[in-house]
């Protein structure tokens, strides 16, 4: 099964990472080894601090800029894993860093069927 896991940060994680960068980097890195030596890993990145939000109400586009950075908390990158369930993505989610500083969502992927 695949599973989005969703990084999400905050005012005092940012900072955290930004004073710890070696030791939580180390982290991360390691557990992204091993995730690829047992591939678990599909891909993943970290998103830019800004982002544009689109609404369409009566056919018309509504574009604002936001979430921004000053927000309480923001998505900061994501996971896509393969795994055996959502036992063990909860156990890579667990192992990440900003589980500890703020938070992971796990979401399962839905796979459509051409």
């Amino acid at each position: 099964m695949k599973y989005m896991l969703l990084i999400y940060s905050n005012a005092d994680s940012r900072a955290y990472i930004e004073e710890h960068a070696d030791a939580v980097m180390g982290q991360v890195d390691d557990l992204m080894a091993e995730l690829r030596a047992s591939g678990e890993l599909i891909g993943g990145q970290a998103l830019a601090d800004s982002a544009r939000t689109v609404r369409v109400r009566g056919g018309v586009p509504a574009v604002t800029d936001g979430p921004f950075v000053e927000a309480k908390e923001l998505m900061a990158g994501y996971l896509l894993v393969e795994c055996d369930g959502i036992e063990r993505a909860t156990e890579i989610a667990a192992r990440w860093p900003d589980a500890e500083l703020c938070a992971m969502e796990i979401r399962p992927v839905i796979d459509e069927v051409a």
